[in-house]
């Protein structure tokens, strides 16, 4: 496995990585995943029967990496792989992100001849974070390419992403697997408060700032958590002061701690209002958890949740005060929409204050398979 991103460090990619990689070891693969080093990190650790390797390279931050940060960790990681290649019998390298890690895959490829597949996750593909990595696509495009048509498949968690990674390259090798989560990872029978939360990396895109805009002279019964960190927190902190809403920022928190695990398996209500997503892990654990669930159609949110929440337009702050102010009032439709999400796919739901709309993205259960 090559991720740059894994435990303590990334989001849901990270989870993703760390998931997939013990359940292998669980059922008797050898698996060795080389990341990055980060601070106090162990350079070498067996966690659940997975050797994680962390090489030395420079990166600042838990919750984001800069392009600079990931050429340190390509230029340490190329040799390591290389000689682990050299030395161990693989029988295949599942990365992780086409970009940074797909360019490791590709020089072990034509160098060691080890086949490899790819997962993508998001602003690896161009046009899915085109604020951030259009230009830094522009100048690596032809290594995309090279990348992404030598790989033996392209795994893609959401159809939203594949279809926006066959635009990119129409001879791609796809194949549509969600993410997933272990069932007793969370229990949704424990007893909920009065609680909106909110459990995201803190980038623009993510669209927290339409959730504080939304909560603007609500008188709710509820306490606000915002869980997360990343560098659009100041930005959010500030826009709750300048608003007057009442929000508890707690900054980032480790998956496995029993804060994190708390406050998912006692909320009321779990907002995600990103304005663009793949397949997100923080969707699939406030479903565990047994939340009733605001969150974006026409996103890889909508493929998550199904009929099983509200859907709101993305960037549409009055749009999720409605729902809020639905949900808020009706308990017993909070609890129906927790187990229509444990029980994914459940009956349609619409906001009374405005249309079903049936031409919102099915659910990757009932997508066209292609």
């Amino acid at each position: 496995m090559l991720s740059y991103e894994f435990p303590p460090v990334g989001g849901g990619g990270a989870a993703v990585v760390y998931g997939l990689s013990m359940e292998l070891a669980r059922r008797g693969h050898k698996v060795d995943v080389v990341t990055m080093g980060y601070r106090g990190s162990p350079r070498r650790e067996r966690i659940g029967g997975v050797e994680v390797r962390r090489v030395p390279c420079v990166r600042l931050n838990e919750t984001h990496c800069t392009m600079p940060e990931q050429a340190t960790f390509l230029s340490t990681a190329l040799p390591y792989v290389l000689g682990l290649a050299h030395k161990g019998r693989y029988d295949l390298n599942h990365t992780h992100f086409i970009v940074p890690d797909g360019l490791l895959a590709l020089a072990l490829k034509r160098i060691r001849g080890l086949a490899y597949v790819v997962t993508c996750h998001g602003s690896d593909v161009p046009g899915y974070n085109p604020q951030r990595f259009l230009r830094a696509h522009r100048a690596i495009a032809p290594a995309w390419r090279g990348i992404v048509n030598g790989a033996e498949r392209i795994v893609c968690p959401s159809n939203g992403l594949r279809d926006l990674l066959l635009q990119a390259e129409p001879r791609a090798h796809t194949t549509v697997i969600p993410n997933g989560i272990a069932r007793d990872r969370l229990r949704p029978d424990v007893p909920k408060r009065n609680r909106i939360l909110v459990v995201s990396r803190m980038v623009e895109r993510k669209g927290i700032q339409y959730f504080l805009r939304a909560l603007k002279g609500l008188k709710l019964r509820h306490e606000v958590i915002v869980a997360g960190d990343g560098p659009y927190l100041g930005t959010l902190r500030a826009l709750a002061g300048e608003l007057g809403v009442d929000v508890d920022f707690r900054g980032w928190l480790d998956r496995e701690s029993a804060e994190f695990t708390e406050l998912y398996e006692t909320s009321q209500i779990y907002v995600f209002p990103s304005e663009i997503e793949n397949f997100p892990i923080v969707l699939l654990e406030a479903m565990s958890a047994g939340a009733a669930i605001i969150t974006t159609k026409g996103t890889g949110c909508a493929e998550v949740v199904g009929d099983a929440a509200l859907l709101v337009e993305p960037c549409d702050p009055e749009a999720i005060r409605m729902a809020l102010c639905r949900l808020a009032s009706d308990p017993d439709l909070c609890r129906e929409l927790g187990a229509a999400a444990r029980t994914r796919p459940g009956r349609a739901r619409s906001c009374c204050c405005w249309p079903t709309d049936r031409s919102s993205p099915r659910c990757a259960a009932h997508a066209d398979p292609r």
